[in-house]
């Protein structure tokens, strides 16, 4: 079914096909300036992996190797993996329990060399060290959020789907959730997140709006937010980035989640536990987590980390990895125009010396 109709210079497209009904609005231009999609019925969880040839090729797999995806989401690049083990072994985590029931599913027919467990990626090493797993061959860790806890509304992720603010990863861990932290963090302490995780720069009038519309009734709904943002800013703005409410929402679900606390940490547990020769590949999504991820690696393959103006070495630091790619890999682009979500992943990858 399609419906056309006119207002003033805007053009609306309502098209709806197996469960979604999605509406777009165009200038006259054809630019897209706006997209929302309301979702009927429960959504399947898919993902589709970003740079599944790019990860295998930097991961080298060894058909006997032992392998770790901290991030197995709904299971596509562990897929892969997994195929390409013979005496090998594939130890998968995730925090979220719709991506253990959909990895598992997915790799249903490698159970016998794949160990799946409901876990945060950052509690990974602990785990391998209690399992007996002393070396690793190569690890993954994919840092993006999937398609479906984007798509899924009542996951709370997402400002294009209406549901209630929740963003935890894992719906079953104790922990404030975004509704939460909207309706009774002070306005300085939004103003810190939406600055230090969304790098905001309409943070304090976004916040300031908060407190405003809150007084009045709860935030409870990702719409709610959502037109609060975009009421904070210019209306310039709102249509020309692309989605208004992303660099909040992003900080919400960081914050949520304390998904940059100990990521460097973990880095360095997962290249101790590296073999010879053993490759590290990680993706992200921004410029904050990949900061990270780059510095780390950045660090353990330096040999020396002493002040430029001291003669000779007096640090005793040794490399401990190569860059495989100096610069991060990116999606090509087939991949990126039909995969909108691999435009701004970057991969990085290491090699154990």
């Amino acid at each position: 079914m399609e419906v056309f109709f006119i207002y003033k210079n805007f053009k609306f497209f309502e098209v709806e096909q197996e469960k979604i009904l999605a509406y777009f609005v165009l200038l006259k231009a054809k630019t897209v300036i706006f997209l929302y999609i309301e979702r009927r019925g429960k959504m399947e969880f898919k993902h589709v992996p970003i740079m599944m040839a790019e990860v295998l090729d930097g991961l080298n797999i060894k058909e006997d190797g032992i392998y770790v995806d901290c991030t197995v989401g709904g299971g596509g690049h562990s897929l892969e993996i997994a195929k390409r083990l013979k005496n090998g072994h594939l130890y998968a985590f995730d925090r979220d329990e719709d991506a253990i029931a959909k990895s598992t599913q997915t790799l249903s027919k490698y159970l016998d060399k794949v160990t799946i467990t409901k876990a945060n990626y950052k509690d990974a090493p602990s785990i391998l060290k209690e399992l007996g797993v002393e070396k690793i061959d190569g690890f993954l860790i994919d840092l993006g959020v999937s398609s479906y806890q984007i798509d899924e509304g009542e996951r709370g992720f997402s400002f294009v789907h209406d549901g209630v603010l929740d963003m935890r990863m894992d719906r079953e861990e104790n922990v404030l959730n975004a509704k939460d932290i909207v309706n009774t963090f002070s306005y300085e302490e939004l103003v810190k997140i939406f600055q230090t995780y969304g790098e905001e720069e309409f943070a304090r009038n976004i916040a300031k709006n908060i407190l405003l519309e809150r007084e009045k009734k709860e935030i409870e709904t990702t719409f709610q937010l959502r037109e609060i943002i975009e009421n904070s800013m210019p209306k310039k703005i709102v249509f020309s980035r692309g989605g208004a409410s992303k660099k909040v929402f992003q900080a919400l679900r960081i914050y949520v989640n304390d998904e940059l606390e100990g990521l460097d940490k973990v880095l360095e547990e997962l290249v101790n536990l590296l073999a010879k020769n053993g490759r590290g590949c990680v993706l992200t999504f921004h410029s904050l987590e990949d900061r990270i991820v780059k510095n780390v690696f950045k660090l353990d393959s330096t040999e020396c980390i002493c002040p430029p103006k001291v003669p000779i070495c007096i640090c005793g630091h040794k490399a401990s990895i190569r860059l495989v790619n100096r610069k991060p890999i990116v999606a090509g682009e087939q991949e990126q125009k039909e995969n909108s979500r691999s435009t701004c992943a970057k991969l990085r990858v290491v090699e154990k010396l």
